[in-house]
C-alpha cells in the first residue's frame, strides 16, 4: 500500500470518528431538550390543575331586588375564579320554592324580607329538601337587616347562617363554601343574638303590634329607629322617598305613635334596633 493510500485511509477513519461524535452530541442535545420540554409541560399541567377552584358549589340567589341579585352574581358568580356557580334566581317566596326544587342547589342565599311570606316561609316550604340526607339544600341568610328578631327567626327556621349585605365578595364566597360543608356562619355581631336566644329559657312572646306591620314596614321601622334619613332609607331599600314616607305614616298609624322619636323608643324597647 502506498503512502498516499495510507493517508487517504487515515483521513476517512478520522472523518468517520468525527461524524460519529457529531451524531452523539446531536442526540444528547435532542434528549436534553426533550427532557426540558417534558418538564415544562408537566409543570404547566400541574399549574392548570391547581390554578382554579378545587370544587364548585351550586347556588341560588333569592332577593326581591333584581339589581342586588345582578351585583351578587357579578361579584361571586365567576365560577372559574370563585368556584361558585349561580344556577338560579328568585324574587319572591313562590319563585324561590320553584327554583330551589328544580335546581336542588347546595346553598341558597336568602333575603329575609320577601313578597309572599318572607325568608321564613321559604325555609318552611323547603324543610324536606333541607333534611335530605343525600343532597341537603342549605340556606345562608343575606339581608340588609341585622335585627335580632330577623336573625333568630331564620335560624329557628333552619338556616345555617346569617350575614349582612355589607359583607365583601371574598368573604361571601368563603361563607358559601363553609355553609355547603355544614358549618354555621354569622356576621360578627349577629352570633351573639343566636347564642342569647337559644340559651334563654324565657324568650319574649310574639309582639302583636309588630305583627300588624308588613315586612317592608318593619324594615323601614328599624332604619328609622337607627337614625336613617328618608333619603338614606330610600337608597338602602331601592325605593323612592315618597314610598318611605308612606311606610312611615302607616307604621305610626298602626302602632299609634305620634313621631319618629316615639317610634325609636318603641323599637329600642323591643330590641329591634
Amino acid at each position: 500500500m502506498t503512502d498516499d493510500e495510507v493517508a487517504a485511509r487515515r483521513h476517512r477513519a478520522m472523518k468517520a470518528d468525527a461524524d460519529a461524535d457529531a451524531t452523539t452530541d446531536a442526540t444528547t442535545a435532542a434528549n436534553a431538550d426533550k427532557g426540558r420540554t417534558d418538564e415544562m409541560n408537566s409543570d404547566a399541567a400541574q399549574d392548570g390543575q391547581t390554578g382554579g377552584p378545587a370544587r364548585t358549589v351550586r347556588v341560588v340567589l333569592v332577593d326581591d331586588h333584581r339589581m342586588f341579585r345582578t351585583g351578587v352574581q357579578a361579584e361571586i358568580g365567576r365560577t372559574d375564579e370563585t368556584g361558585v356557580e349561580v344556577v338560579g334566581e328568585a324574587a319572591d317566596v313562590d319563585q324561590a320554592v320553584t327554583v330551589i326544587t328544580a335546581t336542588r342547589p347546595e346553598v341558597v342565599l336568602l333575603d329575609v324580607h320577601l313578597p309572599g311570606g318572607g325568608g321564613v316561609e321559604v325555609l318552611r316550604r323547603s324543610a324536606a329538601m333541607m333534611a335530605d340526607p343525600e343532597r341537603p339544600v342549605r340556606f345562608l341568610a343575606l339581608s340588609v337587616s341585622d335585627a335580632a328578631e330577623d336573625v333568630i327567626g331564620v335560624i329557628r327556621g333552619g338556616a345555617r347562617g346569617y350575614v349582612t349585605k355589607t359583607i365583601t365578595g371574598t368573604d361571601l364566597v368563603d361563607a358559601v363554601f363553609r355553609v355547603s360543608d355544614g358549618d354555621a356562619v354569622f356576621s360578627p355581631r349577629l352570633a351573639g343574638f343566636v347564642l342569647d336566644a337559644f340559651a334563654s329559657t324565657d324568650a319574649p312572646p310574639v309582639d302583636e303590634d309588630l305583627d300588624r306591620l308588613t315586612q317592608r314596614e318593619r324594615e323601614v321601622l328599624r332604619l328609622i329607629a337607627r337614625g336613617y334619613a328618608y333619603k338614606e332609607i330610600a337608597k338602602q331599600l331601592f325605593i323612592s322617598v315618597k314610598t318611605v314616607e308612606s311606610h312611615v305614616s302607616a307604621v305610626l298609624r298602626k302602632l299609634q305613635l305620634s313621631n319618629r322619636h316615639e317610634l325609636t323608643r318603641w323599637a329600642t324597647a323591643r330590641r329591634l334596633v
